[in-house]
């Protein structure tokens, strides 16, 4: 019987759906299904976003924000994208209630689901991402990829 029901970042897990059509393996993180049942999300694509697409950011605040409609998500080229961002929160939150996940790691830096820091104009800046800002509220426990050490597996 495996222990948990964990949501992970699918690029984590080494499938190609970041913005640059790129994975971030992580070899720890994928030995968690040896004791764990993984479900890999990539909210940007459950939004409908296409890989590769352009890199974007949140302006305005965090996750949190554009959750609450104070902030919102645009494209490198600067196309609002925020709508595409919720739906796939939301998606990746369907996904973890029907699950029944009670943990999720998440990619840091992303601004769908950086934990603890996100991107802006290439610097690093506290807040996290909209897909983690949902499953937060959700009381989801919530990971970095960074958080989790090799021997903590």
């Amino acid at each position: 019987m495996k222990d948990h029901v964990i949501i992970v970042s699918a690029c984590l897990l080494g499938i190609p759906c970041r913005y640059d059509g790129r994975q971030k393996a992580v070899r720890h993180i994928i030995l968690l299904a040896e004791h764990n049942t993984i479900v890999p999300v990539c909210p940007e694509q459950l939004g409908g976003l296409s890989t590769p697409r352009q890199p974007s950011e949140i302006c305005g605040g965090t996750g949190v924000d554009v959750v609450n409609n104070n902030a919102k998500v645009v494209s490198q080229s600067g196309a609002d994208v925020t709508a595409n961002f919720l739906q796939g929160a939301r998606q990746a939150l369907h996904i973890a209630r029907l699950v029944h996940a009670d943990t999720a790691v998440f990619k840091e830096r992303s601004p769908s689901c950086g934990v603890y820091s996100l991107r802006k104009q290439g610097e690093k800046v506290g807040g996290c991402g909209v897909t983690a800002a949902m499953f937060f509220a959700e009381g989801i426990r919530v990971l970095s990829d960074e958080d989790l050490l090799p021997d903590q597996v």
